[in-house]
Parts: C-alpha cells; sequence; structure tokens
C-alpha cells in the first residue's frame, strides 16, 4: 500500500489524481488495482508544468520530486479506507457469517465424523460468530477515527454512484466530473 501511496503522489505532481483502489489486481487477482486519472483543475495543471519543469527526464525515472511524508500517509489513509468501506456493515457481516460457516464445516470434515468432531467444529463456529460483534465496533472506530483524521486534513466527504462514503481533496470530484475514464474501477 506504502507503494501505491507513493505513487500516487507523484502522479500527482504530474497532473494525476487518485481516484480509487480495488482488490483484483496482480498474476493471480489477488493484488492491488489503482486508478489515477488525469485532473483538469487549474492548481493541478500549474503544479504540472512545474514538475515537468524541474524534472524533465522523470518519465525515465532519472529525477523525481521530493515525497512529502504526511501528503504520502494521507493518500494511503485515503486508499486503506476506500478497501475497507468497500462492503456495507451488513455485507459485511453476512460475508463473515459465510466464511465462518464454512470454515466450521471444513474442520468437521477434517476431524471426522463423530460427535467430538461435530461438538468441536459448533464450539469454533459459535465463537467465530461471537466474535462479528466485536468486528463491528472495530470497524466503526478505525471509520471514525479515519474521517476525524481527514477532516482535519481539510479533505471532502463525497458519496460515488454506487453511495460508499469517500473523501477528496477540497474541491475535488470523483471520476466521471470530466474525467474520460469514469466507471472504469
Amino acid at each position: 500500500m506504502k507503494k501505491l501511496a507513493r505513487l500516487a503522489f507523484i502522479a500527482r505532481q504530474f497532473g494525476y489524481e487518485y481516484a480509487d483502489i480495488r482488490q483484483g489486481g496482480g498474476s493471480q487477482g489477488k493484488g492491488l488495482v489503482m486508478l489515477i486519472v488525469p485532473d483538469p483543475s487549474p492548481q493541478t495543471r500549474a503544479r504540472a508544468e512545474q514538475s515537468w519543469a524541474q524534472f524533465p527526464q522523470a518519465s525515465e525515472g532519472l529525477a523525481l520530486p521530493r515525497l512529502v511524508p504526511d501528503e504520502v500517509e494521507l493518500l494511503k489513509a485515503r486508499m486503506v479506507f476506500d478497501l475497507s468501506t468497500r462492503y456495507t456493515e451488513k455485507q459485511r457481516l453476512v460475508i463473515a457469517g459465510v466464511t465462518f460457516s464454512a470454515l466450521s464445516v471444513a474442520l468437521g470434515f477434517k476431524l471426522g465424523a463423530d460427535v467430538t468432531a461435530v461438538i468441536i467444529s459448533g464450539v469454533v463456529w459459535a465463537a467465530l460468530l461471537a466474535l462479528m460483534p466485536v468486528m463491528v465496533v472495530v470497524n466503526r472506530r478505525y471509520k471514525a477515527k479515519s474521517i476525524a483524521r481527514f477532516q482535519a486534513a481539510g479533505l471532502t466527504p463525497v458519496t460515488d454512484h454506487s453511495g460508499r462514503l469517500r473523501y477528496v481533496p477540497p474541491g475535488g470530484q470523483l471520476p466521471g466530473h470530466g474525467n474520460p475514464f469514469a466507471g472504469s474501477a
């Protein structure tokens, strides 16, 4: 995630903006795919012109703008938030319930077909389901902490087309507002 945040920071210096991140990249589909899009705003265009003037060989990777650690960390936090809010709380509970049930059934098959195996599987299943309220509380606290950090940094809350809460730079817009790559994430 840190490498992607650094890449997004460098791209930002040259006229692009981080738009979204999702799982499913790489050769086995287990990686992350980041979407960056051209930012047509005048401030971004001016920053890009200045960066290209200062770093004309950046496209060859010879000289790049210095990283600003606080900005990179904020981009990383946005990316993690975007990944963690991909599903609603209800969807997360359903996914967790199905996963925990499948794990318990698999454990039962692994242990055998006797009464002890069924009891152990049932206890494991109940213990995993008992963790679900803890997961909800942890997720809510994380979300509240992230939102406070984004608001302190001056980011603007925006709801995307699927109803997901996102945070963008002040005056920023989600992909689809003058973005030719909208909806490709």
